[in-house]
């Protein structure tokens, strides 16, 4: 009875120190597999065979765009990461066996959920509504910053200041906007100076025929009296004059015309003289 009482003993003081070293913890750079404290495999590599009391650790590398970045016991490498377009990312370090892929954003795109040395979602940069300017421009961390034109300027949305409206100098066709220029015409006053300078043109010329057809008709008159009253006379009135001095105002009709033209224009081209 006594030796049983002692097998019993036995057995239960060897079941504690099994337990024990059960829990005693593996070495850094180890790992537990049963009761084995397995070596880990490098980064970049994965376990192949687990380690046995007689065998060590057996090692593989990540392959097909897997990768372990760290001492590990693991039998399987994880999976890169895909840095989607559509979510605004592109490619800024591509993976290997011992590195995930590190994402960067597009172009016009901005980090949304920033990692260590990367990103893994962006958002497209706002743009600016017409009437309003870029006042800070959107970068790879920060959204663009947009600001409304003050008074007499305008943007289309895509300008990075506000551009002072233009001053009509003669007709505003439309007034400017905080999103448009202002829109100028032609002024109407040069346009009356032409028509009146024609206009004076040829009342000068009718003017001048008038006079000389008066005097031609004055002059014949005289001449028939004279020979009525002095047969033997011949006189000469000097009528030709009065044709050349019209032919003359004719031939010259078209530069009279322009001079007088330039004259009224020039005079209407004041946009403060008072017309009233």
């Amino acid at each position: 009875m006594a030796q049983f009482g002692t097998l019993i003993w036995t057995i239960h003081i060897m079941l504690v120190l099994e337990s024990i070293g059960s829990c005693i913890a593996c070495g850094r750079a180890e790992y537990r597999i049963g009761d084995e404290c397995c070596p880990m495999c490098s980064p970049g590599n994965r376990v192949h065979r687990h380690c046995t009391e007689f065998t060590s650790t057996s090692c593989v590398p990540c392959v097909d765009s897997t990768f372990l970045d760290e001492p590990n016991g693991l039998i399987k490498c994880k999976v890169c990461t895909n840095c989607d377009p559509g979510l605004g990312l592109m490619v800024k370090q591509p993976c290997t066996p011992s590195s995930d892929t590190v994402c960067g954003t597009l172009e016009g795109f901005y980090c949304l959920d920033p990692t260590k040395d990367g990103c893994r979602a962006a958002q497209r940069h706002r743009s600016c509504k017409p009437g309003q300017y870029i006042s800070h421009t959107g970068t790879t961390s920060t959204d663009t910053v947009c600001s409304d034109c003050p008074g007499k300027t305008y943007s289309d949305g895509s300008l990075t200041s506000c551009q002072q409206h233009t001053e009509c100098e003669f007709l505003e066709i439309k007034p400017g906007t905080p999103w448009s220029d202002s829109e100028c015409g032609v002024a109407s006053l040069p346009i009356v100076g032409i028509i009146a300078g024609v206009l004076m043109c040829f009342f000068l010329i009718a003017t001048i025929a008038g006079v000389c057809l008066f005097i031609m008709i004055k002059r014949q008159m005289v001449r028939r009296e004279i020979v009525r009253t002095r047969p033997n006379s011949d006189p000469q009135i000097p009528t030709q004059v009065c044709l050349e001095i019209y032919e003359y105002i004719s031939s010259h009709c078209t530069t009279l015309c322009f001079l007088l033209t330039d004259i009224l224009i020039y005079w209407a081209s004041f946009p403060d003289r008072d017309y009233a």
